[in-house]
């Protein structure tokens, strides 16, 4: 997967194919800012897409994958912050099937920020 953001065609696009059929349920499209940092480096983006597992942050320059990052946005309707960290599952190049940008799965969110994120994707989906 590493060499994901280094290739181009059909075969960068079923390996991504396959990473987001492996999701254990659909991300809602959801754009807010979210701020991550790595060991060494702090960044502000936006989001694509959220579930319960993860989401999709819009990035030119997405650290490798397997990187750890820690998490922080708010949703909307909501005034709480959620603090979360993550792993880079997979990195996307700009092309055809979208902007660039990585797929981060989540390590360690709370039940509560669980609870939002899952209200917020039912809510968008039943839209």
């Amino acid at each position: 997967m590493a060499e994901l953001a280094e290739r181009t065609g059909r075969g960068a696009n079923r390996e991504y194919e396959a990473q987001v059929e492996r999701r254990h349920s659909p991300r809602s499209p959801l754009v807010v800012r979210v701020a991550y940092s790595t060991v060494d480096a702090l960044f502000s983006e936006f989001t694509r897409n959220v579930n319960e597992g993860g989401l999709f942050i819009e990035t030119d320059n997405p650290p490798p994958t397997d990187t750890r990052v820690a998490l922080q946005f708010k949703l909307p309707g909501t005034d709480a912050q959620i603090h979360v960290r993550g792993r880079v599952a997979w990195v996307q190049p700009s092309g055809e099937d979208g902007p660039a940008g990585m797929g981060v799965e989540f390590e360690n969110l709370g039940q509560d920020a669980h609870a939002l994120i899952d209200e917020l994707v039912r809510g968008l989906k039943g839209r």
